[in-house]
Order: C-alpha cells, then structure tokens, then sequence
C-alpha cells in the first residue's frame, strides 16, 4: 500500500493538553482541572463549554503523569483476549520487543473475550497516555476508539479486525488454513468430517467455519447439521459436541478443532473411544508432536502476527502516514499422524 504523506514531527505526546481545552473554551487552567477532577466552584454554563471543548479535541486525563522533565516516556498498550492462553504468549512478546528495539514500555490487559471489557480497558489505557494500541477485539464496534485515534493516539488490530471504523489490521489466513487443513482430512479418504469451532460472532471461528464448509463444497459433499457446533470453549460444552458427532449410526471419521482449547478437549474425548478417529487443530499446541499419534496442525505463526502489528503501530508513531491496511499472514499445515489417519469404515 502505497505511502500517502509523511509528517516531519513524531506523534509521540502530540495530543490535546488541558491548555488546548482551555483555550478552545476560553477558560483558565484551574477551571479546566476542575472540571476534569469534578471540583466544584464551575458554574454550569462554564462546565458546559469545558466539557463540550474536551468532547470536541478528544482530550484524555493523564492518569498516570509520566511527564519528566526530559519529555515524555514512551509508552504502549496491548488488548489481549486471554493472558492464560498459550497463542498470546509468543504474540505478546514479539509486540514487547519490537516496543523495546523502539524505547518504549508495553503495558497489557485481558478482555477475557467481554466487549465492555476490551472498552474498558482500551480507554483507560488511553488515560494513561499510552501513544499507541495493539489490540485483539473482543466486540465488533470500535468506534469508542475514534477520538483518540483522531487526537493521535496510534492503533492497530491483530487477530481479529476492528468493528465499523478503518484501521490497521494483521490477521492470519484462517479461511485459507482450514480449508487447507479439511482438504488434507478429505484426500485421505475421510467424507464425514465434522467441526467443533468457538462463538459464531469471533471473526476467526466464522473464518475458520467458512474454510471448512469451503473445503466440503469443494469435494461435493453435503455438510449435516451434526457435523458442526459452535460455542463457548469449555470443556464440557465441546465434550458434549465431540461425544455427539463420534456417536449413532454414522459417526464422523474425523474431526477439524477451531482452536487449540477446543483441540485439548477433544484429544481427551477421543482418547476415550475405542475407534480411531482423524484429528487435524487450527492452532499448535505444546507437546503435540509428542502424543501418539502426534497431532496435525493448521499453524499460525503468532510471533509474526505480533510483530507486524507493532512495526506497523510504530511507523504511524514516526510520524508515516498510511491508508489503513489489512495485511493476512499465510499458515502453514504441520502432518504428525494423526491427520493421516484413514476412515475406520
């Protein structure tokens, strides 16, 4: 995508001060602070003004006053979805060391998949002045994130893309991965091939879902409607998916996971099972290569993602302007055994 301008200055700290709303409202400071701190002795039309003027420049409190006598430090912040899940500690990392490479702090969070939550957390980390944000959506409208893009706040989505507003974005190529992955379950024979994916409304289990059916209208085999759930991630709701599909009088040959908490999952259901069933998981696990037989992967490369994300926030931080872009990360099918498998009958 071809560059459009460039600004001569670095947008690092160039964003409304309460001088700026003082002056767009043609107040003092002491009457701006007090407004922002809720103090008293604001008549109501002078607070009108005030707050109108912060509405209108996309002024946030600094929170957390990392104003030093030598300029600001610098700072960015990072939207995960889960902490605790092993894809977002490579993807964490990558962003922390291309933020260091660049003298900044990386300050993180979870959503736990809560849209209120990303919200929640994405503003206040604009309250403490962050200068930029990686963030993993979590809803699917990020215009809350409007004015403080505007007021220079740098952002760019990963994983997932943001919801009704333009803006930066790395995914992986997860339409393309699982209909890889599902193509390589049909070439060994398999023809009753069911899903077990995340929530519907997550852009990357509907992605996946649309690679899956893809793959099966390319063979020219009808999907039932007992071959695919979509859900929560919890054991037990994916046990009950997994027992159903495995069960009655034809039973699906082989499985394609969504994610690797549904792959945990669904080793532990057909460990159980008397008949070998073929597995291929989007998203590597640990120890896969190391059961028997070892797990076929659809794998994303995490680290990758992270990082193009955070070179990208900080070229908009040195001050390069770009036509926000969607960048797609290829994956890559791993085949241990298990993905081999042919159909028991």
């Amino acid at each position: 995508m071809p560059e459009t301008q460039r600004r001569p200055e670095s947008r690092y700290g160039n964003r409304p001060t309460m001088k700026d709303v003082a002056a767009r409202a043609g107040v003092g400071l002491k009457t701006v602070s007090r407004v922002v701190n809720g103090e008293p002795g604001v008549t109501p039309e002078t607070e009108r003004r005030v707050q109108e003027s912060i509405d209108a420049l996309g002024f946030r409190r600094n929170d957390s006053a990392r104003v030093l006598r030598k300029g600001r430090t610098a700072s960015i912040g990072l939207v995960l979805e889960d902490l605790a899940d092993p894809f977002y500690g490579p993807l964490s990392r990558a962003v922390e060391e291309v933020a260091r490479a660049h003298g900044a702090l990386l300050i993180n969070g979870s959503s736990a998949e809560d849209p209120d939550r990303e919200q929640e957390l994405a503003l206040a980390l604009c309250a403490r002045r962050v200068d930029g944000l990686v963030v993993i959506p979590a809803g699917d409208d990020h215009r809350y994130l409007e004015p403080e893009i505007k007021a220079g706040v740098a952002t760019v989505f990963v994983d997932r893309p943001a919801g009704r507003i333009d803006a930066d974005c790395v995914l992986s190529d997860n339409f393309g991965g699982a209909r890889a992955g599902v193509a390589h379950l049909l070439a060994q024979g398999h023809r009753r091939i069911g899903f077990i994916g995340d929530m519907p409304r997550i852009h990357t289990a509907a992605e996946r879902l649309r690679g899956y059916r893809a793959a099966m209208e390319d063979a020219g085999i009808p999907v039932a409607d007992a071959w695919m759930s979509l859900g929560a991630t919890d054991p037990l709701r994916v046990r009950r998916a997994a027992e159903e599909m495995l069960s009655g009088d034809a039973p699906v040959t082989a499985v394609f996971s969504g994610n690797n908490r549904v792959t945990v999952t669904v080793i532990r259901v057909l460990a159980e099972q008397t008949r070998r069933t073929a597995l291929v998981a989007f998203d590597d696990l640990e120890l896969a290569d190391l059961l028997q037989p070892g797990v076929t992967v659809v794998a994303q490369d995490a680290a990758a993602l992270g990082r193009t994300a955070a070179e990208r926030l900080f070229r908009q931080l040195d001050g390069t302007l770009l036509v926000p872009e969607r960048i797609e990360l290829p994956t890559r099918l791993i085949a241990r055994g298990s993905g081999e498998l042919p159909p028991a009958d």
